[in-house]
């Protein structure tokens, strides 16, 4: 018997799991081929989660596992897809109401509460874990009525009260691994996406090299020929003049083709800068973790939305907190401080460090290709993310001072 249950309790997870694992791997795949993602895929995922246990979900007591159908509609909520959200809460109140027999309004009224609870979580920006927690206790509240008056009024008290607590202990269990799983596969695939952009960065700096040497080749020539180049000699300048001019034109077809390669492009979506923010700090805490970096971060509970690109502008942070750790001091403690604030429709990014600094002279220079104070720096970085935030009709600032620390500032407009 308990083997049987063990089974059925597996089984149960892996038909919740498994196409939001698909869906995380896919995940994985577009993100290392730079593909854009298929906004329906996750809606696709959920609805075959929700499915594949309807269909095949193995009973357990008297009404496991339906109460796990509501796991893909918290994951729904968490991920902000209202198509998902309104389309499943549907499906289980007709289930519900077929299969059980529980009224349509009592049940109407739960998704609801439901939903009220998920625009709270928006608006205040809880955490997670208080999404998750607030979603079991509405179901707990919800199931222990239901069981009493529409699903088993006949049993008793103590009979009822025992069938709920394995019921959502079962839930409660499954809900916390499922994100659980779902939270580090995306941590994953974000931290993933952040090495894949520095190799990228470290790919476009092995093409300049490259370029530089086949620029150098038409150039050489050009010098040889002006070098044997005699004016009194009208027939070797017109033999070499042309030869000359060829050159050039192919120096100018390289480096346009190279310019063409290499231009930033950016996609602009609207999003909400205070959660990009958000997420590019969950993303580098293990990094920051690994170097025992404190962080102190100050970020308001609003909303601040732009016209931007989601992923571009985390490319900068991250090469911003990246900087940070490579300038830690060895003698102290490195503490991060992280705030933004709005003002006047401009949004302001600080990251400030208690590194080993940057002198005046190093200062001024900041932000050149190629110059850079690091032994494997290319002085990329900082280049590339000055022109993705000038694209965005932003600003990037450094202040700075020697053995005490650095000052990143990002200005950015926000839409009023």
């Amino acid at each position: 018997m308990p083997m049987d249950i063990l089974e059925g309790l597996s089984l149960n997870l892996i038909y919740l799991l498994f196409p939001l694992a698909l869906y995380l791997i896919y995940q994985t795949y577009i993100k290392n081929l730079d593909l854009k993602e298929k906004g329906w895929l996750l809606e696709v995922a959920l609805f075959s989660s929700l499915y594949f246990c309807i269909k095949y979900g193995v009973r357990i007591g008297t009404i496991f596992p339906m109460v796990l159908f509501n796991i893909p509609l918290l994951v729904s909520y968490f991920k902000n897809r209202k198509f998902a959200q309104v389309i499943i809460s549907i499906i289980l109140i007709i289930y519900y109401n077929y299969a059980l027999n529980i009224n349509v309004w009592f049940l109407i009224s739960e998704y609801l509460i439901y939903f009220i609870i998920y625009n709270y979580y928006k608006n205040v920006r809880k955490s997670c874990d208080f999404l998750i927690t607030s979603f079991i206790g509405i179901k707990s509240f919800f199931i222990s009525l239901e069981m009493f008056l529409f699903i088993r009024p006949e049993y008793t008290y103590i009979s009822n009260l025992i069938e709920i607590f394995f019921i959502m202990s079962i839930y409660s269990s499954f809900t916390c691994l499922i994100f659980y799983v779902l939270l580090k596969g995306e941590s994953s695939i974000s931290l993933n996406n952040t090495f894949h952009e520095l190799k990228k960065e470290k790919t476009l700096r092995n093409a300049l090299f490259k370029m530089t040497h086949e620029i150098k080749n038409p150039i050489a020539v050009c010098k040889g020929y002006l070098d044997m180049l005699d004016y009194n000699d009208t027939e070797k300048t017109k033999k070499y003049i042309p030869i000359i001019k060829n050159e050039i034109e192919r120096t100018i077809t390289l480096m346009d083709d190279f310019l063409d390669c290499t231009k930033v492009q950016i996609d602009r979506n609207e999003i909400d800068l205070y959660l990009l923010l958000e997420d590019t700090i969950a993303s580098v805490k293990p990094l920051l973790k690994k170097h025992k970096i404190k962080t102190n971060i100050n970020i308001p509970d609003d909303e601040v939305y732009m016209m931007a690109d989601y992923n571009r502008l985390k490319q900068v942070l991250v090469n911003v907190f990246k900087n940070s750790v490579e300038a830690q001091d060895e003698n102290r403690k490195m503490i991060l401080e992280i705030e933004a604030f709005c003002k006047d429709n401009i949004a302001y990014i600080k990251i400030k460090d208690n590194g080993i600094g940057i002198d005046n002279e190093d200062l001024n220079r900041i932000g050149e290709m190629f110059y850079t104070t690091k032994r494997k720096g290319s002085g990329l970085g900082v280049s590339l993310s000055r022109e993705i935030i000038q694209l965005h009709g932003g600003n990037m600032m450094y202040s700075s001072k020697k053995d005490k620390g650095t000052t990143v500032t990002i200005t950015l407009p926000t839409t009023a």
